[in-house]
């Protein structure tokens, strides 16, 4: 490896854990102008691996637990512990059916409360009676709250932080009256990138997933790596490699102006799902915009049957924010169209077994 190049990565490693990704990956990006030869992962331990860091001081939702549903606890297991949030939602004589439940997974510098109210999704599992159910990534395991997908003990069945999640998950659904065919997952940034994950690892656990500006499941070993496929994406390849069984169904969002997580990562997310970005079973794209809003392409991928089983959002001049998402809160792009009412609509459509 060129002295130029490991000099580059060690720079880019200090700024990361600093926590001034920004400056790391426009300092990657202007190494691999310079060098067009692949890098070799390096073995920088550095954790903090999402968008740029803002706080924004803001009113926090939900409100309380006895008013809304909410309420707090604590999972362990050998494989560690994590703090969570479970909504629950009122009982309805029209629904008396077990509930679904979504697990939804913040992004860095979140917490729950934040990642609720900025995807606005308290209001739509009110309304579809969803259970939510959101973990916290603990300081202690990393200083920004970021999700550790690219550590490569994060990357096996039932081990780190993947054993951790699908642990609760099964708590929830042995002490919570909740469908097991319906049972699913989201995420946002490196939240998004550990719900990829979760979808391959567990295919039986989970019915869908949904990866909102997110990296696929096995697409980086380490810090270094990961950094690099955030800025010039990941190549849609092998895709298959570590999954857990058949892919399940997967909705993306991404947008085509985001320099935090290259739009070229959608292309391996479609691959997790099983299909090619511009293949057979690709159908020919919807192009829309949202009122006053950004435009977007809407891609379908269907199995031979004619069955849905994943689809591609692309919001064209839209960043690194959650498409129509809280304005109050940030990483949000609120002109975009609605992620959160078309991931759970997605969701629903796509029991196990469905």
């Amino acid at each position: 490896m060129k002295d130029s190049w490991k000099a580059a990565m060690q720079e880019a490693a200090r700024l990361t854990r600093a926590g001034q990704i920004a400056e790391a990956t426009a300092l990657i990006g202007r190494a691999l102008s310079k060098d067009s030869s692949t890098p070799e992962p390096g073995d920088a331990s550095g954790s903090v691996i999402d968008g740029e860091f803002e706080v924004v001081q803001d009113a926090r939702a939900p409100a309380s637990p006895e008013s809304s549903g909410w309420s707090s606890g604590t999972f362990a297991n050998a494989s560690g512990a994590r703090d969570y949030r479970l909504f629950a939602p009122p009982p309805d004589s029209r629904a008396e059916a077990p509930r679904p439940l979504l697990l939804m997974l913040h992004g860095c510098t979140q917490d729950p409360d934040d990642f609720v109210a900025s995807t606005r999704m308290q209001a739509l599992a009110l309304e579809q009676g969803v259970y939510l159910l959101c973990p916290a990534q603990s300081v202690a395991a990393n200083s920004n709250r970021c999700w550790g997908w690219f550590e490569e003990t994060n990357q096996s069945i039932d081990q780190g932080e993947p054993g951790i999640i699908a642990g609760l998950v099964r708590q929830i659904l042995s002490t919570h009256p909740i469908d097991r065919r319906r049972v699913y997952v989201a995420g946002f940034s490196a939240g998004g990138a550990m719900a990829a994950t979760l979808a391959a690892l567990y295919p039986n656990l989970f019915a869908a997933a949904g990866v909102h500006s997110g990296v696929a499941h096995g697409a980086a070993r380490d810090l270094m790596s990961a950094l690099v496929v955030m800025h010039q994406g990941a190549p849609a390849v092998d895709a298959s490699q570590g999954l857990g069984g058949e892919p399940v169904p997967m909705i993306l969002f991404q947008g085509d102006a985001d320099a935090t997580v290259h739009p070229n990562n959608a292309a391996r997310l479609i691959a997790q799902a099983g299909f090619v970005v511009g293949g057979p079973d690709e159908r020919p794209a919807e192009q829309g915009r949202v009122p006053g809003g950004y435009a977007y392409s809407h891609w379908v991928y269907a199995d031979p049957a004619g069955r849905r089983c994943a689809e591609r959002w692309s919001i064209h001049g839209a960043g690194h924010g959650w498409s129509g998402g809280s304005a109050l809160h940030a990483f949000t792009e609120p002109r975009g169209p609605d992620a959160s009412r078309e991931i759970l609509r997605f969701f629903l459509e796509h029991p196990k077994g469905g």
